[in-house]
């Protein structure tokens, strides 16, 4: 681990109260079918979920952290203060969402964050088009694609499952335990670094490091982060995401996993940072409207698509502001 100076301290603090938010905020998106269905109980969902979103980091590759720390803006152009405003429009977002129990995307809260601070910072230059295309499709594609697979793999799960006993709830309800992990494991890999990749970014930025590639410290401070984060979970979203489509059974927690984990891990893989929220909220909706439309309740979807469009450019005012503030604050 290099020197690391002062200044940077505060871009570190900030990452990791980020980092933290996400795995609290997140939790709910992989332990609520889990618990509503009965499979495992709060805390131990909880906590296998938390050791989970630890190891995921390290064993899938550092491809969305590349993305949003290299791709998106030009790190000769960017200073420290822009990664500064970034995150702190996107915690003060996580906690008012948190607050209100609104499950909002943090990755929007981030990627708006970081457009916002420096635009106003550098000007439209900074942006590149590819990097930041790339990160948009991503996020954009996802949502439909959870709710394309959940609908299409819970009605493969009905069809194999026709003839069967009432007793397959019992496999159902074991089998989440391993789509839980699953998911965890992904959600790790992809959340985590987005942390990785800003920390970089503002240690390029402030001369730490010559050029961008994520230490081996920066992945296990962000790995822990996200975990502890997950450990104390979001419960008031595990309340909306858990009961307020539809009655969440143990065939629909193992579909909504299986589906949200293949979008998530894929999307990591190749590098694109997606909105767990927003997968695995809209795989619960796609396994609903694949037993029957009329049980989603889709007055509750509606308000988290309304915070879904509002979330980048709320984050990105919120961060030119905070951006200009520091400016005039000699930062």
């Amino acid at each position: 681990m290099p020197e690391i100076p002062l200044s940077v301290l505060p871009l570190l603090a900030l990452a990791l109260i980020f980092d933290f938010l996400n795995g609290f905020h997140d939790s709910s998106n992989i332990v609520a079918t889990m618990i509503a269905s009965r499979a495992l109980s709060g805390q131990t969902a909880l906590a296998l979920t938390a050791l989970a979103e630890f190891i995921g980091p390290f064993l899938f590759g550092v491809a969305v952290a590349t993305t949003l720390g290299n791709e998106v803006l030009n790190l000769k152009i960017i200073t420290l203060s822009v990664t500064l405003a970034a995150l702190a429009a996107a915690v003060i977002w996580n906690i008012l969402t948190w607050y209100l129990g609104i499950p909002s995307s943090s990755s929007h809260a981030l990627v708006g964050g970081l457009i916002g601070a420096a635009v106003i910072e550098s000007g439209f230059e900074v942006v590149k088009l590819a990097g930041l295309g790339k990160v948009l499709l991503a996020l954009v594609i996802s949502p439909p694609l959870g709710f394309f697979v959940g609908y299409r793999v819970m009605k493969l799960v009905l069809f194999l499952a026709r003839d069967a006993q009432p007793t397959i709830n019992e496999f159902f309800k074991r089998a989440q335990i391993v789509t839980a992990v699953t998911l965890a494991l992904s959600h790790g890999t992809n959340d985590a670094q987005k942390t990785m990749g800003v920390i970089t970014m503002g240690l390029v930025a402030a001369g730490v490091l010559p050029t961008f590639q994520v230490p081996l410290w920066v992945i296990a401070i962000s790995a822990s982060a996200i975990a502890l984060g997950t450990w104390f979970g979001g419960w008031r979203l595990i309340k909306t995401l858990g009961g307020k489509f539809y009655k969440i059974r143990p065939i629909h927690g193992f579909t909504a996993q299986s589906a949200s984990a293949a979008v998530i891990l894929g999307a990591a893989l190749l590098g694109g940072p997606v909105s767990t929220t927003q997968v695995v909220s809209s795989a619960i909706m796609g396994v609903g409207s694949a037993q029957r439309v009329s049980q989603v309740r889709w007055g509750v979807a509606g308000q988290i698509v309304m915070a879904w469009f509002t979330t980048i450019p709320a984050a990105a005012l919120m961060a030119a502001g905070i951006a200009i503030a520091l400016r005039m604050a000699g930062f």
